[in-house]
């Protein structure tokens, strides 16, 4: 990269996404193995290659950007067209369960007894622990726009405590959900009901424990002065994914908590 002419990032030969396949790999074929066969070795064996692949992975991408420079303005201008087209996957992905939400809400059958909630399925109250996730999440929109707002202003230590918040507010979050499907008066096996509710917001209750790692991990950047105020894509791309977590769950708290209650 020193003698070439062209902003652009070459990258160099790299053994991670061939690792990364065989962990996928290994992966599935032992969640099929722990199944039908009761024996978890190749499942934790490729849990811990995929770990390993990670780490090694986006420790080389920070020290590509952060050290040695090579994520210059039209690198950057890729990367933020990457993260777009992902979160744009995502809605995708949520649009799914909300197709089958209102697919079976709507018009309920007569096997569920012609109404919604279906006969037998206590729902959860929405003015309760979801209206609390609900400015909880919120909440941590404020915070991380706050460090956001912060590291472009160059204030390092607002920056870090704004994001310190966020992360303590998707921990609070995540342990709130956890509390609200242990006491569930319902479960997953009930019906279309339970499928649904348990799917969308277990997934989402997924994506916020990815978005509060991507937090944590941007918290420590900062810590570390990884981030200045003309260069910090790293946190713009966990902003955007939070931000999209918040938003996805309004469409939850609205559809399922509230209207489908």
């Amino acid at each position: 990269m020193a003698h070439t002419a062209h902003p652009y990032h070459m990258v160099c030969p790299s053994p991670w996404p061939l690792t990364g396949a065989v962990a996928a790999l290994m992966l599935t074929s032992g969640l099929a193995m722990w199944f039908h066969y009761n024996s978890k070795t190749l499942m934790v064996l490729g849990l811990i290659l995929l770990l390993l692949t990670m780490y090694q992975w986006w420790r080389d991408v920070v020290r590509e950007s952060t050290f040695q420079g090579l994520h210059t303005p039209p690198v950057q201008k890729g990367l933020r067209y990457g993260m777009i087209l992902f979160i744009t996957s995502e809605v995708l992905f949520f649009a799914g369960f909300f197709w089958a939400f209102y697919h079976s809400s709507l018009a309920p059958t007569p096997e569920l007894g012609g109404c919604w909630p279906p006969s037998g399925v206590t729902a959860l109250d929405p003015f309760e622990v979801p209206l609390l996730n609900t400015a909880v999440l919120l909440a941590s929109g404020v915070t991380v726009t706050w460090a956001h707002h912060s590291i472009m202003a160059g204030q390092r230590r607002q920056a870090i405590h704004s994001l310190l918040l966020t992360v303590l507010l998707g921990f609070y979050f995540t342990l709130l959900q956890a509390m609200e499907y242990y006491e569930a008066p319902f479960t997953i096996a009930d019906g279309v009901y339970g499928s649904t509710f348990f799917i969308a917001t277990g997934f989402h209750g997924l994506h916020v424990i990815i978005g509060t790692l991507f937090l944590a991990i941007c918290l420590l950047r900062q810590i570390q002065h990884h981030f200045t105020s003309g260069h910090h894509f790293g946190f713009e791309a966990a902003a955007w994914y939070w931000h999209f977590v918040d938003v996805v769950w309004l469409f939850l708290y609205v559809s399922i908590y509230w209207w489908g209650s």
